[in-house]
C-alpha cells in the first residue's frame, strides 16, 4: 500500500537538529548566526505559493482514498505556535470525509481512570483518513507535566512506553508524523498581547496561558526530554520554525506533501452537460424569507 515507503522516508533527517536546552531555544538553520534575515512573508506571495500546495493535498487525498492509506499527524507546541493557523491551511481546501481534526477536550473523571494512552486510540485512522491531531497524547509529556496536572512517575513512565506505542502504530501501517512547532520568546509575548488588545482573539486568552506564559524554561526542558525519548527512527520529530507564521505553514505544508508516497492527481477533461429544460416549472408565489442585503 505504500506506508512502508512512507515511513522510511519519515525516519530520514529525524536526529540532525540542534538543541539548547540551557537557554530554552531551538535554532532553524536559517537562523544560524551570519544567516540573512527573512522579512515576514506577505499575504498574497503567501497566497500565491499555498494554492498549488493545496492542489497537492487534494491529490494526497485521493491517493489515501483510493489506496486505503492511514495518515495520523500531530502538532505539538507552546502556546501560540501557530498550530491552528497550520491545521487550517492544509484542512481548508479538501473534504472534512478524508481529513479529519481531533482536538480532545480535558478527560473526563471515568477518562483519567484508563490507561493514559487509550482515549486518544480510538481516534486513530482507519483505510481512507487522515487524522490530524491537535495537541495528543504529548499532553502528558508537556502541559501536564509543567502544570503538575500529573506526577513525574507517570510523565517519565510515559516517555518510556510511547517509543514501543508509536512502534505498535506505525507497524499497524498508519503513516505517522509528528510537528513540533517552534516559536521565540518574542514572538509568544506579541502573539499573547495581541490576543488581549483584539475582541475578536480574546477567546484563545485562557487561565492556563497566562500561567504557562511564566513557565518557559519549565517547558523547554520538558521538550527537550520528551525529544530525547521519542525522537525515533520509526516516528521522529519534525522541528518547523514559526516565528514568520506564513512561512511556517508553507514549510509545513511542503515537508508533509513530501513525506507522503502519494500519485500525482491526474486531470480529467471535464464538460459540463447541456442543463434539461424546465418541464412546467414555475418560480413559487409564496413569499420567502430573504436576509437583509446591507454589504
Amino acid at each position: 500500500m505504500g506506508s512502508k515507503s512512507a515511513r522510511k522516508k519519515a525516519s530520514k533527517g529525524g536526529h540532525g537538529r540542534e538543541r539548547a536546552a540551557e537557554v530554552g531555544e531551538l535554532h532553524s538553520p536559517a537562523a544560524e548566526p551570519g544567516a540573512p534575515a527573512k522579512k515576514p512573508m506577505k499575504n498574497k506571495e503567501y497566497l500565491r505559493r499555498l494554492k498549488p500546495l493545496q492542489g497537492e493535498l487534494v491529490a494526497m487525498q485521493e491517493w489515501v482514498r483510493s489506496s486505503g492509506a492511514k495518515v495520523c499527524i500531530l502538532f505539538e507546541g507552546r502556546d501560540t505556535a501557530g498550530k491552528g493557523g497550520v491545521i487550517k491551511a492544509i484542512t481548508e481546501r479538501v473534504s472534512p470525509r478524508v481529513f479529519r481534526v481531533v482536538a480532545l477536550p480535558a478527560p473526563t473523571e471515568r477518562e483519567k481512570s484508563q490507561m493514559y494512552v487509550q482515549r486518544y486510540l480510538p481516534h486513530l485512522p482507519a483505510g481512507g483518513e487522515v487524522v490530524i491531531f491537535d495537541r495528543s497524547w504529548y499532553n502528558r509529556a508537556g502541559v501536564e507535566r509543567v502544570m503538575g496536572f500529573c506526577t513525574e512517575e507517570e510523565a517519565r513512565h510515559f516517555l518510556e512506553m510511547t517509543p514501543a506505542v508509536e512502534r505498535a502504530i506505525v507497524d499497524s501501517g498508519i503513516v505517522l508524523l509528528k510537528y513540533w512547532l517552534e516559536v521565540s520568546q518574542e514572538q509568544q509575548t506579541a502573539r499573547l498581547q495581541r490576543r488581549i488588545d483584539d475582541p475578536r482573539r480574546i477567546w484563545k486568552l485562557s487561565d492556563l496561558d497566562l500561567q504557562s506564559y511564566s513557565r518557559w524554561y519549565d517547558y523547554s526542558r520538558a521538550r527537550d526530554e520528551m525529544f530525547r525519548y521519542t525522537d525515533t527512527g520509526w516516528a521522529p520529530w519534525f522541528v518547523a520554525d514559526n516565528d514568520d507564521k506564513k512561512r511556517g505553514r508553507l514549510n509545513v505544508v511542503s515537508h508533509l506533501l513530501s513525506q507522503i508516497p502519494y500519485e500525482p492527481l491526474e486531470h480529467r477533461d471535464i464538460t459540463l452537460p447541456e442543463r434539461r429544460g424546465p418541464h412546467g416549472y414555475r418560480t413559487p408565489r409564496q413569499q420567502l424569507h430573504w436576509i437583509p442585503t446591507p454589504f
